[in-house]
């Protein structure tokens, strides 16, 4: 295969635009439909490019030249749409979170494998420089043993609406903003997660009206001792630069290693916007995740971030909820 023809359901969620301005450049890739229940959304960005649209993901599906698709949907429909395209014959990029439960991430990597294609979750941040050269230092042992993990996620409220409803989004931000660290967390660590102890709550909406949980502290020890804490909250304010953060600190026994993953920018202190901006110069990072997909799939190798990946840092973030409602540290379930 020299050629890939991707397909993208749903854009429900904002990185689908990014994912579709980045496709577009990439020679190798032909972008063969957009599915979206949102004309107004879509339709026309899809006339625009000369892109066949379709208002029902299930005739995309029909299309046998698609070998990929992207789903961008909200998070309730992952486990559909996934489940769906396998059964087509076509690799999957799911956005995250994976899925809302562990049975249903275990049935849409179980389908995958079924039907012989792929299944990647859209982890962008293993792509960015600082986390590539730390994972590079670790891996030469350059600080030793880990010992433990500080990190954040900080943003802010995220654009659409069905962020809120949980039962679109199975979650807030402890959902949202836990699955990216946790898993360079798991990817460093080359452990897995035993217990987790973890606080969710409403802070930051000052008007009110969300009952979503938009702060949390997510604590968690590994099996093989390393423990780790980790902010996941949408704390940002529209005052803020942009919209959030990606930080981890690695604690071993000969050093440390901290990583600030959007540091490559510029400040810009602008009259028109009456506030400090940050202009980023460095990596794309969704650009170069979808190069790694797309090149895994045309040279037939396994994707670099696979949904069991997914359904690990899923896992974390879905029994934060569960300790966050008891009050104390919950041990996952093996």
């Amino acid at each position: 295969m020299s050629r890939l023809n991707i397909g993208m359901i749903s854009f429900a969620h904002a990185h689908a635009f990014d994912y579709l301005a980045s496709l577009l450049h990439m020679s190798e890739v032909t972008v063969s439909g957009i599915a979206d229940e949102v004309p107004e959304r879509t339709q026309a960005l899809a006339e625009r490019h000369s892109i066949p649209y379709y208002a029902n993901y299930k005739e995309l599906l029909e299309d046998v030249n698609i070998d990929a698709v992207i789903i961008c949907s909200e998070n309730v429909y992952h486990a559909e749409l996934t489940i769906a395209s396998a059964r087509a014959g076509k690799h999957v990029l799911c956005e995250k979170p994976l899925g809302l439960s562990v049975e249903e991430m275990e049935r849409m990597i179980s389908v995958c494998s079924e039907e012989g294609v792929q299944l990647m979750t859209a982890f962008p941040c293993r792509f960015l420089t600082p986390v590539v050269r730390a994972k590079e230092s670790l891996d030469r042992g350059d600080i030793g043993e880990i010992i433990a993990f500080k990190g954040t996620n900080r943003g802010s409220f995220p654009g659409p609406r069905w962020f809120s409803d949980e039962a679109l989004s199975g979650g807030g931000a402890v959902l949202d903003h836990t699955v990216h660290v946790m898993d360079l967390m798991n990817w460093f660590s080359g452990s897995s997660v035993e217990q987790v102890y973890a606080y969710a709550d409403t802070l930051f909406d000052s008007e009110r009206k969300r009952t979503i949980d938009d702060a949390g502290m997510v604590h968690v020890t590994f099996e093989n001792g390393v423990f780790g804490v980790l902010d996941p909250s949408w704390s940002r304010n529209p005052g803020f630069p942009t919209w959030g953060d990606v930080t981890l600190e690695i604690i071993g026994t000969k050093g440390v290693i901290s990583i600030d993953a959007f540091n490559q920018k510029n400040n810009v202190y602008g009259r028109a916007s009456g506030k400090g901006n940050w202009s980023f110069w460095g990596d794309d990072m969704n650009e170069l995740m979808l190069k790694a997909f797309v090149q895994a799939l045309i040279e037939g190798v396994e994707v670099p971030i696979s949904g069991i990946d997914g359904l690990r840092s899923t896992e974390v973030a879905l029994t934060a909820y569960q300790s966050a409602h008891a009050g104390q540290p919950v041990r996952l379930i093996k």
